[in-house]
């Protein structure tokens, strides 16, 4: 399978949320080798979309010349697309955000009605293409923090998504939290191996991905012990 991680932290392979990605990866290697690409997004130019929709009415070339067009390319040739990205202000890193506003070139301004809501119609296929998210966050735990994030992705990506998401998440920088870490990772390596094989992760094994790692009231004491 060949992979493309587009990682939204400006603090890259020391993101906390890259060793969540990075041990689903690890799941997914261990049931067959994948080629995998990791994008740093904070290290391309990547201008702002202004909503002239020239890409959309010309076959997809955009007004800017920047890093985005081989994105896009490696996008249209990958069978897996994974969001990696901290959790900012209830979304996604600005960095990122940028490259997903600029994914308009795929769509052309014709909208077809699926179910009760509209879609553009693609201009270029990529049907085979699915698409993951794994976002952490800095709070003691999952409710009411990831909903705005995910509700997005799965408008974005309707079909073929997965999301995995896990509170706590500083911990995985943090060298003496590593006998409540491991563990989680253990659990996201299982995940990894699950969906490489199967397309999906269980139900029940993303909702113990997603809680706590230590108890609520213990971890907001050191967090805020240490402000």
């Amino acid at each position: 399978m060949k992979i493309l991680v587009l990682n939204g932290s400006p603090k890259r392979d020391k993101s906390d949320t890259m060793h969540i990605t990075r041990a689903f990866l690890d799941g997914m290697n261990a049931a067959a080798p994948q080629e995998t690409e990791i994008i740093d997004v904070i290290d391309k130019h990547i201008e702002y979309c202004t909503g002239c929709f020239a890409c959309m009415r010309n076959g997809g070339a955009c007004i800017h010349d920047d890093d985005m067009r081989p994105i896009l390319e490696k996008i249209l040739e990958s069978d897996l697309l994974i969001l990696s990205f901290p959790l900012y202000c209830y979304g996604m890193p600005a960095p990122l955000k940028a490259v997903i506003d600029r994914v308009l070139p795929l769509s052309s301004m014709a909208m077809t009605k699926v179910g009760d809501r509209y879609e553009h119609v693609g201009q270029a296929d990529f049907s085979r293409l699915r698409y993951l998210m794994i976002c952490g966050c800095g709070f003691p735990n999952s409710r009411h923090n990831f909903e705005p994030a995910a509700a997005q992705f799965k408008l974005l990506f309707p079909d073929g998504h997965t999301i995995v998401t896990v509170p706590e998440s500083p911990m995985f920088n943090v060298p003496q939290a590593a006998p409540v870490t491991q563990p989680r990772l253990a659990l996201i390596r299982q995940a990894g191996k699950q969906y490489a094989e199967t397309g999906g992760v269980d139900e029940a094994l993303l909702a113990e991905i997603c809680s706590p790692m230590i108890p609520e009231e213990t971890y907001a004491a050191i967090v805020n012990g240490s402000v």
